[in-house]
């Protein structure tokens, strides 16, 4: 969550298929089983996306000005990177396409040559290895692998459709829908992936210790105060909680369902307001 471009590495590079037993989660990549399944943390995963198309050249290396010359660049690897073959008789004039083949020269690692794109390609590998291996993966993943593999290309096509709608289209379903036009602003916003990681003072983290609950690993708040340290902007005291990127991150949900109401009100505050949810670091908990 710290490390962006290690982020967006996890997010477009080869993945590895496998586990050494049922705690393993190597096979998801950066997601767990349930954002998966349920196409959880994907604004910000897009939002990673774009802020590396718009700032960043292949290495890593920020790019010179002018990012708004590479929006249109950035709406073509984020198709690339969401691309899934049509449906066997789909009308080719249907004006949000979700098939981005002829986009494999200019992104080969985002989209193969038959159109699935990157995502398409993990989640299929990632169910096929759930229900191909039944003794390292839970047995509830195992279970609904299948189905959830056999129903993702119809509702993948669904969501990318969403994504390239106009920010004021007026067959928009919901008022809370992501958008590639809201990805883009949000990345001119908020600039090049960082690259660093911060450390908390060791005062700080003793702090922190003497009211930690025992069975609340200190990771999850020293990482949500360093988070929260990065991206708090000028204007406001408070920063948008992610709780399904926080539980990639972590490897499993245990974050989103048993930490965050674990930690004491006295280092973190947390609201929810119109579908969002946020938190503040009280400041004698901030280095």
């Amino acid at each position: 969550m710290l490390n962006e471009w290690q982020e967006f590495l996890d997010y477009t590079g080869p993945m590895t298929y496998k586990a050494d037993g049922k705690k393993d989660t190597t096979w998801l990549g950066r997601f767990t089983f349930e954002a998966l399944r349920e196409f959880g943390g994907l604004s910000r995963i897009l939002t990673i996306l774009a802020r590396s198309f718009l700032f960043h050249s292949p290495d890593g290396t920020v790019l010179g000005s002018h990012p708004r010359k590479r929006m249109d660049y950035v709406r073509r690897g984020l198709c690339a990177w969401c691309s899934v073959p049509e449906r066997a008789g789909a009308k080719p004039e249907w004006q949000y396409l979700t098939e981005f083949g002829s986009l494999h020269r200019e992104f080969p690692m985002l989209v193969d040559e038959d159109g699935r794109g990157w995502f398409c390609r993990h989640f299929h590998a990632a169910m096929a290895f759930a229900r191909d291996n039944p003794k390292v993966v839970r047995k509830a993943y195992s279970e609904a692998a299948g189905e959830l593999d056999r129903k993702f290309d119809a509702e993948w096509r669904k969501k990318v459709r969403q994504f390239q709608m106009p920010l004021f289209s007026s067959n928009a379903d919901a008022a809370w829908i992501i958008r590639f036009d809201d990805v883009i602003a949000d990345a001119l916003e908020l600039g090049p992936l960082r690259q660093g990681k911060l450390e908390l003072p060791k005062k700080l983290r003793a702090k922190i210790e003497a009211v930690r609950p025992e069975k609340l690993p200190a990771e999850a708040i020293h990482t949500l105060i360093a988070y929260y340290v990065v991206n708090r902007s000028e204007d406001s005291d408070w920063v948008v909680l992610s709780v399904a990127n926080f539980d990639c991150w972590f490897g499993d949900t245990n974050f989103g369902r048993k930490y965050l109401s674990q930690i004491p009100e006295e280092i973190i505050q947390r609201s929810n307001s119109f579908g969002v949810s946020r938190y503040r670091v009280l400041p004698k908990f901030l280095p």
